[in-house]
């Protein structure tokens, strides 16, 4: 075995890759998508709102790698193929696809919940990781990486009423299994995370006060986390690091799931 500290930092570089990163105009994949440009990564990155998309295309091209930003509403199969289309034309080649884009959705008590609700957040957390996979799955180099957004939601509560919302991300867990069993052959891995509570656009208006009861309740770590814990995390198993890591999820959550 070769041990050299050349080769082995090699093992996490993703110099010469490309990676497709979606819900990527903010939050955690904005981070995600700096974190794997920082790595070396070329990226094609999509959402809904084009002019953050753009402010974000505009960061990671000031790391020093190419980036094409597109447009894409992941709910829209049509969308998801032309990203990775648009991946694959820019680049000659797909060696990442992060299904970042979710939504939290309201929060209703089950006999209350609107369809439309639930609706909606099947389509964007469950229904658009698949179209995404299939989007990309044409284009993904042997020995890629997928990497689904699940959330520590989907295998506990935070005894709010969000069936939508741990039903979707559960079905982004018998997602990754299975793609990870139908693309192994290929050198396809495919895993989840299951993050716990971060700052996001969903998490804005948690008061200060509101945070520290939830770090003293469910967070032996005692914080909540930071951006680039998601992102080191996708680096990692982006790249060649985790080449025998295949069809799990991994918490990134303080010890949420501890407690």
């Amino acid at each position: 075995m070769d041990y050299s500290p050349e080769r082995f930092r090699n093992r996490f570089s993703l110099a010469g890759k490309t990676a497709i990163v979606t819900g990527a105009s903010s939050g955690l994949g904005e981070a995600v998508a700096l974190g794997l440009a920082a790595a070396g990564a070329d990226l094609a990155i999509g959402a809904r709102r084009a002019d953050r998309l753009d402010e974000t295309r505009r960061a990671v091209e000031a790391l020093g790698v190419r980036c094409v930003a597109v447009p894409t509403d992941v709910t829209d199969r049509d969308a998801c193929f032309a990203l990775a289309d648009a991946a694959q034309e820019a680049f000659g080649r797909v060696d990442i696809l992060i299904n970042n884009a979710g939504v939290g959705g309201e929060y209703h008590e089950a006999t209350e919940d609107p369809p439309e609700q639930w609706l909606s957040v099947m389509d964007i957390n469950l229904n658009g990781s698949y179209w995404m996979a299939q989007a990309a799955g044409r284009h993904l180099a042997d020995g890629g990486s997928v990497i689904n957004f699940s959330s520590v939601m989907a295998v506990t509560t935070a005894r709010m009423p969000a069936a939508a919302y741990s039903a979707s991300k559960a079905g982004v867990l018998g997602l990754t299994r299975d793609l990870a069993a139908q693309w192994g052959a290929r050198g396809i891995r495919v895993n989840a995370l299951m993050p716990g509570v971060f700052p996001t656009e969903a998490t804005a208006h948690y008061s200060e006060n509101y945070q520290r009861k939830i770090i003293d309740a469910r967070i032996p770590l005692g914080r909540i986390g930071d951006p680039e814990d998601i992102a080191t995390t996708v680096v990692f198993l982006a790249s060649d690091a985790s080449s025998y890591i295949t069809g799990t999820s991994i918490p990134v959550d303080g010890g949420v799931l501890l407690l």
